[in-house]
C-alpha cells in the first residue's frame, strides 16, 4: 500500500499549456504530474452509526489489509490480500449494509475540523452525494439537526440513498441554491463546487475540462456561497470551507475575500495529523489576507492522496 502505481499510458496524457505555466508557479510540476497520473489507494470510513471500528475490522481482516488513516480514526486504506487486484469495494456486503462508506482519505478532514456536537444545528450546504453529511451525522451520533442541502434535483437522489443506507435519522434534505438559504446554524460546511484539480488521479477528464475562465467563474460562485454561509452562521459559530481544487482563486482568494470584508470573521488554526504545504499568500499579482497562512493546503504528493484545501473560520459575536 502507498506505492505509486502509474495509470496505463500515463506518459501520453497531455496537460494544457496554460495549466503547465500556472502550476509551475505553484508547485514542483513534475512531482505533481507523477502523483496525479498514478492510481489512488482505495479508502473507506467506518460508519459508526451502524458498527464499531473493532467489529468492522474483524469482519474484513481475513481478506483485506487495513491501514489506519492518521487523521481519522474511522478511516482506513484498504487493499485486497489475494492475487487479483480487487478494487471493487462498493461490491462488499459491508458497503450495501451501510457499515462502510468509500471515501477518499483527505475528504474526511472537513467534518473532523467542523467537529459538530449532538445538540447543534448544522448545515452541509453542498451535500451530494453525502460522504461528508453521513460523516457529520456519525460525529453527531444521529442527534441534533443536520440540513443536507444541494441545488440540483438530480443530485438529491444519491444523497438520499446514502443517508438512508448509512442509517442517518437526524438529517433533513433540502433543495435550493446555497446563496439563498436563510435559516441560522451553529456550524456550516461549505464543500464548494470547484474545478477539481486535486482529483485528477480519480477523474482524468478534469485535465481536458480545465480552463482559466472556469476557475474565475467558480471563484465568483464560491465567494457568494461562503459569504451567505457567514451571514446565516450564529455568533461564535464555526464555518468550514473546503474544495478539492488546488487553484488559489478557489481557495485562499475566497477565504481572503471573506476575511477582508468582515472583521468579525476570524480564521482558526487547524490541528490535524497530516503532511501539508504552505498556503498561497498571493498569486498573479494579487496579495491575499496574511491570515490565509492558517489554511490547510494539501497537494497529492504530500500524502499520496487527492489534493485538498480546508479553512476553518469563526464568527466573533
Amino acid at each position: 500500500m502507498h506505492k505509486l502505481k502509474p495509470i496505463p499510458d500515463a506518459e501520453k496524457i497531455e496537460f494544457k499549456k496554460e495549466f503547465i505555466e500556472r502550476y509551475r508557479k505553484l508547485t514542483d510540476l513534475e512531482t505533481f504530474k507523477k502523483y496525479s497520473l498514478s492510481f489512488l489507494d482505495r479508502c473507506i470510513r467506518v460508519n459508526t452509526l451502524k458498527i464499531t471500528v473493532e467489529e468492522l475490522t474483524k469482519r474484513l481482516k481475513n481478506e483485506w489489509i487495513l491501514k489506519q488513516v492518521p487523521w481519522c480514526k474511522q478511516g482506513f486504506w484498504i487493499e485486497y490480500k489475494g492475487e487479483e487486484k480487487r478494487r471493487d469495494i462498493g461490491n462488499l456486503i459491508e458497503h450495501s449494509l451501510g457499515y462502510i462508506y468509500v471515501q477518499e482519505a483527505v475528504s474526511m478532514i472537513p467534518p473532523i475540523v467542523l467537529n459538530p456536537k449532538p445538540d447543534e444545528t448544522v448545515l452541509d450546504m453542498c451535500a451530494s452525494p453525502g460522504s461528508k453529511s453521513t460523516q457529520i451525522a456519525a460525529i453527531m451520533k444521529n442527534k441534533g439537526v443536520l440540513v443536507a442541502n444541494d441545488f440540483l434535483g438530480d443530485r438529491l437522489k444519491p444523497l438520499g440513498l446514502n443517508l438512508r443506507r448509512c442509517g442517518v435519522i437526524n438529517a433533513v434534505i433540502t433543495l435550493m441554491k446555497g446563496q439563498e438559504i436563510k435559516l441560522n446554524f451553529d456550524k456550516i460546511l461549505v464543500d464548494a463546487p470547484c474545478s477539481g484539480t486535486g482529483t485528477i488521479r480519480k477523474s482524468l477528464k478534469t485535465i481536458q475540462m480545465w480552463n482559466p475562465y472556469m476557475v474565475r467563474r467558480l471563484s465568483g460562485i464560491q465567494k457568494q456561497l461562503i459569504e451567505n454561509a457567514f451571514h446565516i452562521l450564529k455568533p461564535n459559530g464555526i464555518l468550514v470551507y473546503s474544495t478539492c481544487s488546488l487553484e488559489p482563486e478557489e481557495d485562499e482568494e475566497v477565504v481572503s475575500y471573506l476575511l477582508d470584508k468582515y472583521e468579525n470573521a476570524k480564521i482558526q488554526d487547524i490541528k490535524i495529523n497530516i503532511k501539508k504545504s504552505e498556503p498561497v499568500t498571493g498569486f498573479e499579482g494579487q496579495k491575499y489576507n496574511p491570515e490565509v497562512k492558517k489554511c490547510l493546503r494539501i497537494w497529492p504528493q504530500d500524502n499520496n492522496s487527492e489534493g485538498f484545501f480546508v479553512a476553518k473560520i469563526k464568527k466573533i459575536r
